[in-house]
């Protein structure tokens, strides 16, 4: 994973809004945060009506102050008119506590955790067959942080997902099996990549 930090996000979009909603994300505001000093790479992956966002960043302190929470603060005219389309939003700024592997591959599995996860449990999984990456990420606590102007917009305040796991690869049942090995008593979503940038 590039970087030692990142921001993990799931939410759905309607199907009768999805067409716009692609549009924007990909020609206004993935490249709007990646602009923003310190984002290293976007990605969106896609199951059905949910999506999952990714983006890796230098360090905590990109999302805590600066350009980010100024965007965060004053969204485009097309953001205000999307930003209430997303639906059951999860939202986690995040350390990167464990980076296994070389990649993301074509599919990922999301696994949002109470607990994190041990780095063995990790480590080997970049080496199997239709595997390519293993990660775990550690949310920063949001509580009592001030609402942004989005997450006003999008009716108030997003559920966080304490740890996330993810495990990258190129077979999409490979990329199952290990997520269900692990998830526990967690929630499991596996996605197909859709854009990066």
């Amino acid at each position: 994973m590039l970087g030692s930090a990142a921001v993990a996000m799931w939410w759905d979009i309607a199907p009768e809004m999805r067409a716009e909603w692609e549009d924007w994300h990909s020609h206004e505001h993935m490249p709007e945060r990646l602009g923003i000093p310190g984002f290293l790479r976007g990605s969106r992956w896609v199951s059905g009506e949910s999506y999952f966002v990714l983006y890796e960043v230098e360090s905590m302190a990109t999302l805590t102050a600066g350009p980010y929470v100024d965007r965060l603060n004053a969204p485009t005219p097309w953001s205000r008119k999307l930003m209430p389309h997303h639906r059951n939003m999860v939202r986690s700024l995040c350390h990167v506590r464990a980076s296994f592997g070389r990649g993301l591959g074509g599919c990922i599995a999301t696994l949002r955790l109470e607990h994190g996860l041990p780095a063995q449990a990790l480590s080997a999984l970049p080496q199997q067959q239709g595997l390519v990456g293993a990660f775990l990420l550690e949310a920063q606590s949001l509580a009592g942080a001030p609402q942004t102007t989005e997450q006003k917009i999008r009716g108030g305040s997003d559920a966080e997902a304490r740890w996330v796991g993810l495990i990258g690869g190129y077979d999409e049942d490979a990329v199952l099996r290990a997520g269900n090995d692990l998830v526990g008593g967690g929630v499991l979503g596996v996605y197909r990549l859709s854009y990066t940038l």
